[in-house]
């Protein structure tokens, strides 16, 4: 498995952890993520599931790294949850600066190693075409 594809698997098992306290332990989840906001149990799950299905992603495209539309959806989940932490922050003032930074450093280090790679990944099949 190249390193890009253990690195989505790690960020997937991390995310496992978002998912468990979504549904489980809503008082860490409000810690480590929403730390400026109340949180209800339907909240918590909602973000469960939305976390699961990052998570399903992380590790099929780890598996599936010259799966293009894979690799590509995947990519766009980091741009995604990216920018909903990023207005959470920002606009809503549901996160602390910590909660944003730790958020931040995994799914910036992802956009950009996965947009390196795509780009490395199309450059390699250019030269064979």
């Amino acid at each position: 498995m190249k390193a890009l594809g253990w690195w989505l698997m790690l960020v997937g098992t991390l995310r496992l952890a978002s998912v468990w306290f979504g549904f489980f332990n809503i008082w860490a989840l409000r810690l480590s993520v929403f730390s400026k906001t109340t949180m209800t149990d339907v909240h918590g799950r909602t973000f469960g599931v939305w976390t699961l299905l990052t998570c399903t992603l992380c590790y099929l495209c780890a598996f599936n790294l010259e799966n293009r539309p894979l690799y590509l959806v995947t990519f766009l989940s980091f741009i995604y949850a990216f920018g909903h932490f990023l207005t959470e922050y920002l606009i809503y003032r549901t996160m602390a600066i910590s909660n944003l930074t730790t958020v931040g450093i995994f799914a910036g280090t992802s956009i950009v190693w996965m947009l390196l790679q795509w780009n490395a990944h199309q450059n390699v099949h250019l030269k064979h075409s």
